[in-house]
């Protein structure tokens, strides 16, 4: 046990079992525990303004509010909190944006017990870790040249391959089996790095800088 007060732990993610699993990995270290839940970033910066909070376990891709904004909201409340971004996704953007929103480490859900344990310990002491992935993405983002959509990641490629040929969001998220929520998210992402205010000038860049296969 590193100090008298047991660390106070929130744990944010939108799917049930991903939330069991980490309050069972926490529930195994006498010197923390899990003082929360949450299901999305709005949820997270409500909690930490209102409790006390010493580490946050966020996911990235969320309903509502995404992990990024999440972790700048809290940040902005002034408090001791230290936040772990803990996700499945490694794309260099997710990196950047996360470490841009103060986030002290970034790490995959497939981190084993004992590497998360002490990624928490060190993100309490102010250090941070990070996954081999991300550590990674961050080189590949350094090195790459800047132009239109050079940072799209495979993903949003995909989406807006499938946005060019008209598809709805429901048919993305049909065609790539995953939820509605993740395809606002990435479109969103899309939109941002391409700069286009729509749909339609979206696919007007695409085509335009040969961002997709015609």
């Amino acid at each position: 046990m590193i100090e008298s007060q047991a660390l106070r732990v929130l744990i944010v993610d939108d799917h049930p079992m991903v939330r069991s699993g980490l309050q069972d990995f926490i529930l195994a270290y006498e010197w923390m525990e899990a003082v929360g839940e949450a299901q999305n970033g709005f949820e997270a910066v409500e909690f930490c303004a209102t409790h006390e909070v010493d580490v946050v376990l966020m996911d990235m891709v969320m309903p509502l509010m995404d992990g990024s904004e999440a972790t700048r909201r809290i940040l902005a409340l002034g408090k001791s909190i230290k936040i772990i971004i803990l996700t499945s996704f490694h794309e260099q953007d997710l990196v950047q944006q996360a470490l841009n929103a103060g986030a002290t480490s970034y790490l995959l859900k497939n981190v084993n017990a004992e590497e998360l344990a002490n990624a928490i310990l060190a993100a309490h002491g102010g250090f941070s870790t990070l996954a081999p992935e991300a550590t990674d993405a961050l080189v590949r983002t350094n090195l790459r040249r800047p132009g239109i959509g050079f940072d799209l990641t495979s993903r949003e490629r995909e989406i807006l391959a499938l946005l060019v040929k008209g598809s709805s969001n429901s048919e993305i998220s049909d065609q790539l089996s995953i939820s509605l929520a993740t395809v606002k998210f990435h479109l969103t992402s899309i939109f941002t790095k391409l700069g286009a205010k729509n749909r339609v000038e979206a696919a007007t860049l695409a085509l335009e800088h040969h961002l997709v296969d015609t």
